[in-house]
């Protein structure tokens, strides 16, 4: 019977295996002069963590976290489109609407992106309306945060928007306001009209989703 040697990996070969082995994970950014804000940029990896900036040299970006439920179709619709290898672009003439960029990193942390102002592709429309609605949120939850610390009478618009994205299912990861709607709901500084609401929406968002979907009790 032969004897087993058993070998030790230098640690430089450890510490590149351990770097090899990225989160696969999706970033979109869209870059518009003139839009506001005129640049975004949203990193959604395999196990739902949400990094938002509106500036790449931001060094505090929003973060957050999807369910699997939410991140598991961004994943499988980067993979119909060959993890953005094929261009998106549909060369039409149409009306410039930014700099769209779409790119993927494995495992492996090979990269591969694609750029385009519009596609006709019904798979990209979707990722692309997907990718929008958390940019949407997260800036949803910064003009919250703000209206908190700076200007407590724009809290009930503030919260309207939130409430409106929730309405029509746009909201993601509406766990991460609760922190805020709780610092809402509990502070007297705040008008009873605005708790009250803040309060409802925490109910809401931490209900279960079949008691979620149930329309509002009439009054």
């Amino acid at each position: 019977m032969k004897a087993r040697i058993a070998t030790a990996l230098p640690m430089s070969a450890v510490l590149l295996t351990a770097a090899a082995a990225a989160t696969p994970n999706i970033t979109y950014t869209r870059s518009f002069p003139g839009s506001v804000p005129d640049f975004i940029y949203v990193n959604v990896d395999r196990t739902g963590s949400v990094i938002y900036k509106e500036s790449l040299k931001d060094e505090q970006p929003l973060q957050a976290h999807l369910q699997d439920s939410d991140t598991a179709p961004l994943f499988a619709m980067a993979e119909k489109l060959g993890y953005f290898k094929p261009p998106l672009e549909s060369g039409l003439k149409v009306a410039n609407t930014g700099k769209k960029t779409f790119r993927y990193e494995s495992e492996a942390g090979v990269c591969t992106e694609a750029t385009f102002n519009y596609s006709t592709s019904d798979i990209v429309k979707a990722l692309l309306t997907r990718f929008e609605q958390i940019a949407t949120t997260e800036q949803a939850y910064l003009e919250l945060d703000r209206t908190i610390h700076y200007d407590k009478l724009g809290v009930n618009d503030a919260l309207a928007q939130v409430e409106s994205l929730w309405l029509r299912k746009e909201l993601a990861a509406p766990e991460q306001f609760l922190p805020l709607l709780t610092r809402i709901s509990t502070h007297e500084s705040f008008m009873h009209l605005v708790r009250d609401r803040a309060a409802r929406l925490k109910d809401e968002f931490t209900a279960p989703a079949d008691r979620a979907s149930d329309p509002p009790p009439s009054k």
